[in-house]
This record gives C-alpha cells, structure tokens and sequence, in this order.
C-alpha cells in the first residue's frame, strides 16, 4: 500500500504563511505617506521618501529635540513644540494659565505637541495649536523634494507650520515665529532629518509591474486557501487532493515548457544521387 499522502494542516500552514507574506508585500509596495513623520513622493522616475523620527548616526532621534521641545520666544509670547511626538518637559515648564487641554496646570505642555503663551493684562495665558494625531505633510517647494518638508498641526482653533529644511551638515534650531490670523503660527527648523533619500521608480524599488504580480499571486493563493478548506472539511479529502485542481497545477509547468519552449523535431527530405538512389537528407 503505498504511504498517505500529506496531511492538509501541513498544507494550510504553507498557505497561511504564503499569505502574509503577500501581505506583506502588498505592505511595502503601497507604502506611501506612512506615520506622523514619514512621508513619500514621485517626482518623474524619482521616489523622495522623508523620515523624520528616523535615527542617524549624529542625531539618534532624528529631527525630535532631545530636551524634549524645542522653545522660540518672541516679545511676550513662547511657543513651545515637538515634530513626530508629544512634548516633555524635564525642565521649564510652561507657566501659565489655560492649560488644561494640553496636561492641565500640574503637567502643562505634556499632552500636546504644539503651545503659545501670550501675555494678556499681565497674565501668561496658553493655548493649544498643534496634537500629534491633527498633522499633515507637504512639500516646501513642490518643484524640488530635496528642499525639505512642512510638517503642520492643528488644534481645534489653532495651527502651527513647521518647515524642515534640508541641511545636511548641521541644525539652526528656530529663532522665531510669525502669526498669521488670529492663532496660526509659522516657524522653520534646519535639520539632516529634512533631506530625503531618493531612490529610481523605474529601476530599484517596487514599480506597478511588481505591485500587479503580487496582487495576482495573493488573489491566486486566497484561491487555493479557500478552495482547500472548503474540500478539506465539506468534502472530507484529507490528503493533498484537497488542494482543487490538483491535477491542473501538477501539469503546469510542463504546460508552461510546451508553450515557452516548442518542441525540435529533425526534418528529413530525400534527394537523389547520381546513382539514382533515394538517401536521406537530415537538415
């Protein structure tokens, strides 16, 4: 008797396991603007992909301040903010009234990203204008990705507009703000982290062709996983004849080699000699 055949489990783990790695894949490819901080764009054969958060070699927290905010005070008003996260204050904390939707007069500053203070009739009072999960990303120039980002955030009154220039060789943090309206402040910061890495569409990296394929290959796989399941425990095939349309993938590649390679056969003609013989000619 000849030995069974592979239990299905086995099978439908390989297929578990070949579907998320389609997922994966399907992931990577249509990878675009990811976090608050990542941010990708086409620009004719050109991806330009920013990562602000990123860690480099001289600066491991990427564009994020290791004090925990950056500070930029004008006459009689402070901002206060933090590109890709919340705000932290070890030391000098903001003082001031109003705080309560941004950690509240005990924790001021820690539960937003972005704060101002203005003077009013003597009184430091706060107020909110940027949170981590109200942001969006654009281009400063859209005619050249390599100048660097705006990264802006909202509060619900209030907004800040932080530009990311590109510098490679060295940070100018910022020194000071304009208001424009009555609560939408604008500021610029000189970092590494604003220059992009920039790879070919056409050539390295995933292009329409690659996303297609495994498009086709996970909607394949999903096929057979179904199909396999369904003969599995509706059907009761409990070997590898489960898989449907065994006989059909068997022969594929001998289907495949058919198609892609024909088959050489030698043709033979027959001339006569001067004897007047008939001797085949293989050509």
């Amino acid at each position: 008797m000849p030995p069974p055949g592979p239990r299905l489990p086995l099978l439908l783990l390989i297929l578990l396991l070949l579907g998320a790695a389609c997922s994966c894949g399907l992931t990577v490819t249509g990878a675009g603007e990811g976090g608050s901080c990542e941010f990708s764009v086409a620009r004719g054969s050109e991806l330009y992909s920013f990562d602000l958060a990123a860690p480099t070699p001289a600066h491991r927290h990427g564009v994020l301040s290791e004090d925990g905010f950056y500070k930029v005070a004008v006459n009689d008003s402070i901002l206060w903010f933090q590109l890709c996260d919340e705000m932290l204050f070890n030391f000098d904390p903001p003082m001031c009234l109003n705080c309560e939707d941004c950690g509240g007069p005990l924790r001021c500053g820690t539960q937003c990203s972005a704060l101002v203070s203005n003077n009013i009739g003597g009184y430091d009072v706060c107020t909110t204008i940027g949170g981590l999960s109200k942001s969006h990303i654009s281009l400063v120039d859209e005619g050249n990705p390599r100048k660097g980002i705006i990264v802006k955030m909202f509060s619900s009154k209030c907004s800040i507009s932080v530009s990311v220039i590109c510098d490679s060789n060295a940070i100018q943090v910022p020194d000071k703000f304009v208001l424009s309206g009555l609560c939408d402040y604008a500021t610029t910061l000189e970092h590494p982290s604003g220059c992009p890495r920039s790879v070919s569409a056409s050539g390295s990296g995933w292009g329409w062709l690659s996303t297609l394929f495994i498009t086709i290959l996970c909607l394949l796989g999903g096929y057979i996983l179904i199909g396999a399941v369904y003969r599995y425990y509706f059907l009761g095939i409990h070997s590898v004849e489960a898989i449907p349309n065994l006989e059909f993938w068997i022969g594929l590649p001998q289907r495949i080699k058919t198609v892609f390679v024909p088959a050489t056969r030698s043709h033979v003609s027959y001339s006569r000699d001067g004897l007047g013989t008939d001797a085949p000619v293989y050509h």
